[in-house]
């Protein structure tokens, strides 16, 4: 078996090693991952310059490109019908709710749908990482177990662990996406020559956050499973929007 490992973070993140780390010994496990922080990239492509990679002493492939280059890459290119399974992270911060729609971390995972082992993202709950073994030993334990499942195609799974010791972990959840209020406005900053940028500012708090959704898991100290699929068409509707469309005609 072979396993595609990449992260949002880049190359040379803790996350990425410790993973890589807590896989090695139980299936031939590859790294591609971006060459420098790629976070919020979500699911963009590279298609307005050529993509090169190196290798690090490690054997780490680099690349200047997104998350989503790494895994398109690595699947078609570099380890062309030889990768069985993607597995994304370990993220440096939370994917919950809304943050999906911007994740390089899911993004990656999301590439790796076409294969026949569900592809799965990770995140550490906290930017300090001083728990990254609790989340290598969660994703080590989920990796290895993976034979058991019998999901529908194009379905991942978002798995975020709460930044605590393993034996402070209460366990494990099931969980829906939460949804974020509206982001903080963004921060506008003036360089010395009086030219103005802006900031993108911090995520909003939890708006929906309650018993069942992947924010209220972590924040009482469990480990949050959310499983996702590509198919965002919003079936609920249809009858609304047809009635709504005969009547455009």
């Amino acid at each position: 078996m072979r396993i595609l490992i990449t992260n949002d973070d880049g190359v040379l993140a803790p996350g990425v090693k410790a993973l890589h780390g807590a896989l090695t010994d139980y299936a031939d496990c590859v790294v591609v991952a971006p060459h420098e922080d790629r976070s919020g990239a979500s699911s963009s492509l590279s298609l307005d310059r050529p993509l090169r990679p190196f290798t690090l002493e490690n054997g780490f492939v680099g690349l200047n490109g997104t998350p989503t280059d790494c895994v398109h890459l690595g699947l078609n290119a570099f380890y062309e019908d030889s990768i069985d399974m993607v597995v994304a992270g370990i993220n440096h911060g939370a994917n919950l709710g809304d943050d999906v729609l911007y994740s390089g971390t899911v993004a990656a995972a999301l590439e790796g749908r076409f294969l026949s082992r569900t592809a799965m993202a990770f995140s550490l709950v906290g930017r300090q990482g001083d728990n990254m073994s609790t989340a290598a030993s969660i994703a080590r334990r989920m990796v290895e177990t993976h034979d058991q499942l019998d999901l529908p195609p194009r379905t991942i799974l978002n798995v975020n662990i709460p930044n605590l010791p393993l034996d402070q972990i209460k366990g494990i959840r099931l969980t829906r996406l939460g949804h974020r209020q509206r982001a903080a406005k963004p921060v506008r900053w003036v360089d010395p020559r009086g030219k103005e940028g802006y900031w993108i500012s911090v995520a909003g708090d939890a708006e929906d956050g309650g018993e069942g959704t992947d924010f209220h898991a972590v924040m009482q100290g469990y480990v949050s499973v959310t499983p996702l699929r590509v198919d965002k068409t919003h079936f609920e509707v249809f009858d609304h929007l047809g009635q709504w469309l005969e009547g455009l005609e």
